[in-house]
């Protein structure tokens, strides 16, 4: 069984990230990051970063199911955005995702583009799931 411990800090918590997360036993799933420059069906996210922000966690989300884990299960995330100003935006779609207070500890971190030029955003994680 894993135990886990979440850091509560004070402005973290407005971020929807946790400081520090600490986890005892369980087995580790490391998540390559995802982006979403297209939906499901294949049509153009480009220019929508919302909709391109909520794909991604969708796409994370299939690819630790595979792994045998959920977005729950996640201890730290590293987020990547192409404009600073899409970070309130990330945190509020964030908050969706995960149960308040039990957020992975994260980075936020602005870059000057993606490998697929239309990405805005792309996210990758580490979790631990039960053995």
């Amino acid at each position: 069984m894993v135990e886990r411990s979440y850091v509560k800090g004070t402005w973290q918590r407005e971020r929807s990230f946790s400081p520090a997360v600490s986890t005892r036993g369980g087995r580790i799933v490391w998540v390559a990051g995802h982006g979403a420059a297209r939906d499901s069906d294949g049509n153009s996210l480009a220019g929508d970063f919302a909709a391109q922000t909520h794909q991604s966690f969708r796409n994370m989300e299939a690819s630790m199911k595979a792994a045998g884990a959920t977005l729950a299960d996640l201890t730290t995330m590293t987020v990547f955005i192409t404009d600073a100003r899409y970070g309130s935006e990330f945190v509020k779609i964030r908050a969706e995702y995960f149960e308040a207070d039990k957020w992975p500890a994260s980075a936020l971190i602005t870059c000057a583009g993606m490998a697929v030029p239309e990405m805005l955003v792309e996210i990758q994680g580490i979790a631990v799931v039960d053995d």
